[in-house]
């Protein structure tokens, strides 16, 4: 079996990988997330590119072989704009009060990456869109979420699997896609790509 890294610091991933028997290690980068794409569903896939490729060059050429490096980036789009993590609270309310009481899309985009034949790089990139309906919310309800969870390090500022359950109305596509990870996806194409 393939060696695999991950190559985020997320917990939601870590736990997604682990949560369905796949061993690994995590190796961070240190990626700028700048983009040329303006759609989110191309700027995710860009950026899990950048980042598996980050790690993966980071590997002693000689210690490539038999690895897998995934790459992962997540957005939240929201009439026409995209939503990555708050800069601080009031940029957390900003974009909750955005998506309260609306359907909105969560876009990750997923990159495999190996030594190919030759020493030249394999990879994969794809993405999965889950669209997510949220209640209304008051502005002390808003509030109350940012001060009681974590949103500063959640793509659109809240975690579907955290407090903020209680404002989901559902979902159409994947629950994990949400989460960070479409990990059903991720184990079906690593099984394509070993």
């Amino acid at each position: 079996m393939n060696k695999i890294i991950l190559a985020s610091a997320s917990p939601r991933r870590k736990e997604l990988l682990s949560q369905i028997g796949l061993f690994f290690e995590v190796i961070t980068g240190d990626v700028e997330e700048i983009t040329t794409s303006t759609l989110p569903q191309e700027m995710v896939e860009e950026l899990s590119y950048m980042k598996a490729l980050d790690v993966f060059q980071k590997l002693p050429k000689e210690d490539r072989e038999g690895k897998i490096v995934i790459g992962a980036d997540t957005v939240v789009a929201c009439d026409g704009q995209v939503l990555g993590k708050p800069k601080d609270k009031q940029h957390a309310f900003e974009m909750l009060s955005l998506l309260q009481g609306r359907e909105h899309y969560v876009y990750t985009g997923v990159t495999l990456m190996k030594a190919g034949e030759k020493a030249e790089t394999a990879s994969v990139t794809f993405h999965e869109a889950t669209a997510v309906h949220v209640y209304p919310m008051s502005e002390e309800e808003i509030l109350k979420y940012i001060d009681s969870a974590n949103p500063m390090d959640k793509a659109g500022s809240y975690g579907i699997q955290e407090e903020f359950a209680a404002f989901i109305k559902g979902i159409e596509g994947d629950y994990f896609n949400v989460v960070g990870l479409p990990i059903g996806r991720v184990y079906q194409e690593l099984k394509n790509f070993l």
